[in-house]
């Protein structure tokens, strides 16, 4: 993989996708990636565009603040990533989608910077499927109540939702995650009343599968970018 171009690197997983939905009878139009950038360099971002990519994640919005304004201009940035409250303005102002809203108080703080900034803001649920300890997301029983509570948020728009399994060595055992947060949509859709056309779910591991499970967003960086640097660069927190 070293020895691949990113332009080739791309290439590939255009083939798996393509391959992804033929298996599962979708239209590959339907499926979009987000070419995560974390811990990589405007330099890979602008080459990664130049091979046709348009949609970038970063996973923290101080990385996202200082490498932004040197990429190409015309691109659409995703916050994949945990945000924190005090990241929100921030947040609000840089990216095209949240993925990782996570309480009703963050979507509430979403909203106030949204009027601030006069803009409607697109954010997916984070869904903690697993009931991991350790992983961000709502609970699936909390989900009804902040759905309806976040329709009612003027400068929010909930557009689907997100999650993160596991990690397995053994790549079939996400299969059931992924399923369950699709179930979970179609459910949460007849409950509320509230539309969630999007699913965000699959990495660079995983994503043929996530694919086949139904996802509208695939989030992936290793396999495009190469393995991420050891050492994260400093970035002042305060910026």
């Amino acid at each position: 993989m070293n020895d691949e171009t990113i332009a080739e690197r791309i290439e590939k997983i255009r083939e798996r996708i393509a391959a992804a939905c033929a298996r599962a009878k979708r239209d590959p139009a339907d499926v979009h990636l987000i070419a995560v950038s974390k811990t990589h360099p405007p330099k890979s971002v602008a080459e990664a565009a130049r091979a046709g990519l348009m949609v970038f994640g970063e996973n923290k919005v101080q990385e996202a603040r200082a490498k932004i304004p040197d990429c190409p201009g015309n691109l659409s940035w995703h916050l994949v990533g945990h945000l924190q409250r005090n990241k929100v303005g921030f947040a609000v102002e840089m990216f095209d989608l949240i993925h990782s809203a996570d309480s009703l108080r963050l979507l509430q703080a979403i909203d106030r910077a949204g009027d601030e900034l006069g803009k409607q803001v697109k954010v997916l649920l984070e869904i903690n499927v697993s009931g991991e300890g350790t992983k961000f997301g709502l609970k699936s029983d909390e989900v009804p109540e902040v759905l309806r509570a976040a329709n009612e948020l003027p400068r929010v728009e909930i557009r689907g939702l997100m999650t993160m399994p596991p990690p397995f060595d053994e790549l079939g055992k996400v299969r059931p995650f992924f399923r369950q947060l699709r179930e979970l949509r179609d459910r949460w859709q007849d409950e509320t009343g509230v539309p969630l056309p999007e699913l965000s779910m699959g990495m660079s591991h995983d994503f043929e599968i996530a694919i086949e499970e139904g996802t509208h967003w695939i989030r992936v960086g290793t396999a495009i970018f190469g393995e991420r640097a050891k050492k994260e660069p400093v970035i002042n927190e305060d910026i």
